[in-house]
């Protein structure tokens, strides 16, 4: 009875199971997180700057780092950051550097400007089953609310841009 009292208020902190098949409690999440983050902002450097992929990457990896630096608790990591479980956030971050390593690998952003690829079209008919993902033709009114958007900038003057000065 004793045990219990005292048992009982310490382990409420403590994740028993994560109640997904195959995903086993990480006791110290939090702090593999960290490591994982830390690493994964490291990693991250080796793509250009200028990337898609590597400010999205940067931003909710910085987002994720900053709460779980802000929070002891993991209960409050997982509320904060609304993604699921500490454990299935260890799980992406891992996959995140394995992809990071691939993309550097596969540098999908270092095609030349002038680089030409080959198009090739096949005029085999798409079978019935398959449905051909074409959408369905405007309304009216967006063809109406057009033409008057381009009536309207023909006849508004130009818009000053930051770069420019009005003249007076």
């Amino acid at each position: 009875m004793f045990l219990r009292a005292i048992a009982r208020p310490l382990m409420a902190g403590v994740k028993q199971t994560t109640g997904i098949v195959g995903l086993d409690v990480v006791p110290n999440a939090r702090e593999v997180l960290i490591s994982l983050y830390s690493k994964t902002l490291k990693e991250i450097q080796a793509v250009p700057p200028d990337e898609g992929y590597r400010k999205a990457v940067e931003s909710f990896t910085k987002h994720r780092l900053t709460v779980c630096r802000e929070e002891e608790d993991w209960e409050a990591i997982e509320k904060r950051l609304g993604c699921g479980q500490v454990e299935e956030l260890i799980e992406e971050a891992r996959d995140e550097l394995k992809l990071i390593e691939k993309m550097i690998e596969w540098d999908p952003w270092g095609v030349p400007d002038d680089y030409e690829c080959e198009v090739i079209e096949n005029d085999a008919p798409v079978p019935k089953h398959v449905p051909l993902h074409r959408p369905g033709p405007l309304p009216e009114e967006f063809y109406s609310t057009l033409e008057k958007l381009q009536l309207n900038s023909k006849e508004a003057p130009p818009a000053v841009t930051s770069g420019e000065s009005k003249a007076v």
